[in-house]
């Protein structure tokens, strides 16, 4: 959404039902755009996304829309992120700017599945392992990142360990990842090239 309209990433909050709200800001135009964008990129990753915009939110709107940033015990992680500062183009981080780099996602239900995942991975191409997010039951995502070549042999080689350990959701290679998506990752991930 990010590369089609000049908007930001808000927060992003994920609900009971495995589902995840992308919050995005801009001017009206913009925001339409990016989620027509958006829409149309989950669709074809074989999800089922409810979109809506809303133009000019009210200042009473906005004690209901923002999350208060909430951690879940149960699952060991964060449910509602609020995005850090993006790196700069400065060269602060080792992806930003750089029209070789990418992001992989290795998303599976059942855990073992996407160890064995993401060992393939590993051992596939010179790649980094930057985050693991459990969403709830059994859901797993796995972030590596690295140049474009290396993350997508690496997660082509992921795809067939899944098989018989648990159940592939997704595996995906997003290339010259946004600010607003950097900024979304833990601060390691992007402060290291």
């Amino acid at each position: 959404m990010e590369k089609a309209a000049r908007i930001a990433v808000w927060q992003v909050e994920l609900n009971d039902f495995l589902g995840t709200c992308v919050k995005i800001t801009g001017p009206v135009d913009a925001v339409q755009v990016a989620i027509e964008t958006g829409h149309r990129v989950a669709e074809h990753m074989q999800g089922d996304p409810r979109c809506t915009v809303i133009p000019r939110v009210s200042r009473a709107a906005h004690r209901g829309i923002d999350s208060r940033i909430e951690f879940n015990p149960l699952i060991q992680q964060h449910v509602v992120h609020a995005p850090r500062t993006a790196p700069s183009s400065n060269g602060d981080s080792g992806m930003q700017g750089s029209a070789n780099s990418a992001l992989g996602f290795i998303e599976t239900q059942g855990f073992t599945a996407v160890i064995e995942a993401v060992d393939a991975a590993c051992k596939a191409a010179s790649v980094e392992v930057v985050g693991k997010e459990k969403l709830g039951g059994g859901y797993v995502t796995i972030v590596i990142r690295g140049d474009v070549a290396a993350v997508r042999a690496a997660i082509e080689a992921a795809r067939p360990k899944v098989e018989g350990l648990g159940k592939l959701i997704a595996a995906h290679v997003i290339t010259r990842p946004s600010p607003g998506i950097l900024s979304l990752l833990p601060a390691a991930a992007v402060a290291t090239s």
